[in-house]
């Protein structure tokens, strides 16, 4: 486990349902460090989530509108930090492996680092600009697919990193991880 990975820790977000502080990992980091490895290690390799870091309080958080209608709000996890720190290092396994194999193609803008919506409307407007200066004809529909990663399927998802190449520990252990998490969420 990457020591910085604690060391840069909210320390303003809330604890999860095991009452394990992020600033109580912050601040003890360098101790925490080499058993948290042993810990992290062995949950990937016996393909196990330890059951603290699949409980969730969820709390609604208020977006837009009239407080009174429900669907103004958006439920919000608060998990296990210590489980958060696991999914940032599958995280982080995944995308190198994506990057490595060259998964995502060059126009994929959304999830990656150093790319964002203003990289892809750069990108957009320069696409257009160039059809435009060569008297081409350009048609563009706009679509909002902000709702659409919600509804996202988890085995769908898992079974593209498969084929992919992921290697089976890492699907085995974010299968656990999504399954159990979406029956207590």
């Amino acid at each position: 486990m990457d020591r910085d990975l604690l060391h840069h820790l909210d320390t303003h977000k809330s604890m999860g349902p095991d009452g394990i502080h992020p600033r109580v990992l912050r601040e003890l980091a360098e101790v925490l460090t080499k058993p948290l490895s042993i810990i992290y290690q062995q949950s990937w390799l016996s393909r196990e989530v330890p059951v603290d870091w699949r409980l969730a309080n969820v709390m609604p958080i208020y977006r837009k509108g009239q407080k009174e209608d429900l669907g103004n709000y958006r439920p919000v996890s608060l998990t296990s930090v210590l489980g958060k720190a696991m999914e940032q290092i599958i995280l982080s396994a995944i995308t190198w492996h994506i990057q490595d194999n060259q998964v995502i193609r060059s126009i994929q803008h959304g999830f990656l680092k150093g790319r964002s919506c203003l990289t892809n409307l750069i990108s957009f407007y320069d696409k257009v600009t160039c059809l435009v200066d060569e008297a081409k004809a350009v048609d563009v529909v706009y679509l909002d697919f902000r709702k659409a990663f919600d509804t996202v399927s988890h085995s769908i998802l898992l079974e593209k990193l498969a084929a992919h190449g992921l290697d089976g520990r890492t699907l085995h252990w974010v299968h656990k991880k999504l399954g159990e998490y979406s029956q207590d969420s």
